[in-house]
């Protein structure tokens, strides 16, 4: 089953079950895919669909941090329960250990020796964590690596 088809039918679920928060989040997801389907005219698979969540995920972390210093406690924690809701979504996350070994080989395999060659190396870790790693710590760990 496609992640499209999953999402329709956890907004029927969610409709039935009067679950808002669940329901919103579905359907601001949905709305994202479906505008980027309507803007270049493509029909998109579950990598292009996992792509948007990673990047629903990552938008959701910054306003956290905006919440916090605006003392909106209710607004982090409605921010957090549609990130975890979002997190259902993606294939199983990769360990810290796992991402650390796929950025050695990466490292290995590229030659790389500095700061330099990051982007070499990302190309190489981004792809093999896609969607499974967040970006952010994924750079961290590649400039760790390089230093």
């Amino acid at each position: 089953m496609s992640l499209k088809n999953m999402l329709m039918d956890d907004l029927k679920i969610a409709m039935k079950e009067k679950d808002k928060l669940r329901k919103s989040v579905i359907t601001m997801l949905r709305s994202a895919i479906k505008q980027i389907e309507v803007d270049e005219r493509v029909e998109l698979d579950d990598a292009a669909v996992i792509d948007i969540i990673a990047k629903q995920i990552k938008q959701k972390k910054n306003a956290i941090e905006e919440f916090r210093n605006g003392g909106r406690q209710d607004l982090v924690d409605t921010t957090e329960a549609e990130i975890d809701l979002l997190m259902g979504y993606l294939p199983e996350q990769l360990s810290t250990e796992a991402i650390l070994e796929i950025v050695k080989e990466a490292v290995s395999k590229t030659g790389a020796t500095s700061m330099k060659d990051m982007g070499k190396v990302m190309g190489i870790v981004t792809n093999a964590t896609k969607g499974r790693a967040d970006s952010k710590t994924v750079a961290d760990m590649v400039k760790k690596a390089l230093s």
